[in-house]
């Protein structure tokens, strides 16, 4: 059964900080979003316990060096993991029924990594995106667009374990889903405490991100190509990107 789609609820006139939000992370066996799997997933509801996911990846095989850092080796995936058509098919109708009852705006993490991996993954087994499920997939807030937007000049790493201690958020077993998407829906309401620029209703954010992020890749690429690198190309589409690609311009 696939959700459907329904206008947003009053709750989104509200602040999008102060509203409910859900909250997305997956774990994979590699950081090419047209190519590699996911290994397990989980979704923070509002006032409802986390869903997760362990995927079987088909067969796939989890590098060690991806398996050092969430812990979970080809082996386990097979012995304990579901089908990966199952899971990519639960996860979808999840994340969509999220969004389209209009119950919460979405929390992920530097959403381009995410949301087109699971993309590429609904593709594969033939079942339907979360896009083709509800239309459109926001309102989206993604922690890592806000906090190159609001702190700019901050010096050092922005990858989530950075975020959560730069915003006194407890992440205790970073890589593990479950963890990382509660870290991350936190980052992301303390970022919208801290900064009265971003105290609008969710779908409004989105747009501004949709803006912002465009603009961070600009820049970033002129960087780059300042450095020496004439042909590099970062993708400034958000949330999803608009080719296939790797974590290119990613949080370091």
């Amino acid at each position: 059964m696939t959700a459907q789609h329904l206008e947003p609820t009053r709750e989104f006139s509200l602040p999008w900080h102060r509203g409910p939000l859900a909250s997305y992370d997956c774990e994979t066996n590699g950081l090419n979003t047209a190519t590699d799997r996911i290994v397990t997933a989980a979704l923070i509801r509002p006032n409802r316990q986390p869903l997760e996911w362990l995927s079987d990846l088909d067969g796939a095989e989890i590098p060690e060096t991806a398996a050092a850092v969430h812990g979970i080796s080809t082996e386990h995936a097979r012995e304990h993991g579901r089908p990966a058509a199952v899971v990519v098919e639960e996860i979808a109708d999840a994340i969509a029924g999220e969004l389209s009852a209009g119950r919460a705006a979405l929390v992920v993490m530097n959403a381009p990594f995410d949301l087109p991996l699971l993309d590429a993954e609904s593709a594969r087994y033939g079942v339907p995106t979360v896009a083709d499920r509800v239309g459109c997939v926001e309102p989206v807030v993604d922690p890592l667009v806000l906090d190159r937007h609001f702190d700019r000049y901050r010096k050092g790493r922005r990858n989530l374990e950075s975020l959560a201690a730069h915003y006194g958020v407890a992440l205790d077993a970073a890589h593990t889903a479950v963890a990382d998407a509660r870290a991350a829906l936190e980052v992301a309401r303390e970022i919208g405490e801290r900064y009265e620029a971003a105290q609008v209703p969710a779908h409004r954010l989105h747009l501004r991100q949709v803006q912002w992020h465009r603009e961070w890749a600009d820049n970033f690429q002129a960087h780059l190509r300042r450095k020496g690198e004439r042909d590099a190309v970062v993708d400034g589409s958000w949330p999803l990107r608009s080719v296939p690609a790797q974590r290119a311009g990613g949080a370091s």
